[in-house]
């Protein structure tokens, strides 16, 4: 477990701001549930969808993010992680594969975390932040994704990964504005 629990560049726990509001968040939580449902419910609620809302900089770094209060689903995925792995739990980054519009082409990659619950296991949740027609929470054993699988090249991608993949770092380095972002989305192709 020890790569989902370490600080890296973009996962930087070890950042004062986002160490002391791990520390705050953490402050008699009644175990490990209320513990990841207090930073899942800060990331969603608290930290302004970067699309949504129109925001910029373009973050990254979880650091990045608490500071802005902004970031696509990816870099807030990144706070979550920062914020739980300081506190002790396990924490990765899964993405999922989905169409830009409706259905069909372009797809993106959606950005969303995965828990290790010692009650439970590896337990996905997604703090991109609710809005009308999109409602996620944190409800073990039951997942609550922003998003469904609606068609057959969408996917849930299985893998839990202990940093962001490359080409989302990319997409947000190479961005100076949430028009840049929006306009050349991350995606993975899919193999036969």
């Amino acid at each position: 477990m020890q790569p989902y629990l370490a600080v890296s560049t973009y996962i930087d726990f070890d950042a004062p701001d986002v160490a002391a509001l791990a520390r705050a968040l953490a402050r008699d939580a009644d175990g490990e549930h209320a513990l990841v449902r207090r930073c899942f419910e800060f990331v969603r609620d608290e930290i302004r969808h970067s699309w949504d809302h129109r925001l910029n900089p373009v973050t990254c770094r979880a650091s990045e993010v608490l500071q802005h209060r902004t970031g696509f689903c990816y870099a807030k995925s990144h706070l979550l992680a920062a914020l739980l792995r300081a506190n002790g739990v396990p924490t990765g980054l899964c993405y999922q594969r989905l169409s830009v519009g409706e259905a069909g082409a372009p797809y993106c990659l959606h950005g969303l975390n995965a828990v290790f619950l010692q009650d439970h296991g590896w337990y996905r949740l997604d703090a991109r932040g609710n809005k009308p027609g999109v409602a996620a929470a944190f409800t073990p054993p039951q997942e609550s994704l922003a998003f469904a699988i609606r068609e057959r090249n969408e996917r849930d991608l299985p893998e839990v990964w202990a940093e962001p993949l490359a080409v989302v770092v990319a997409a947000l380095q190479a961005s100076e504005t949430v028009e840049d972002v929006a306009a050349n989305l991350p995606d993975l192709p899919l193999i036969a």
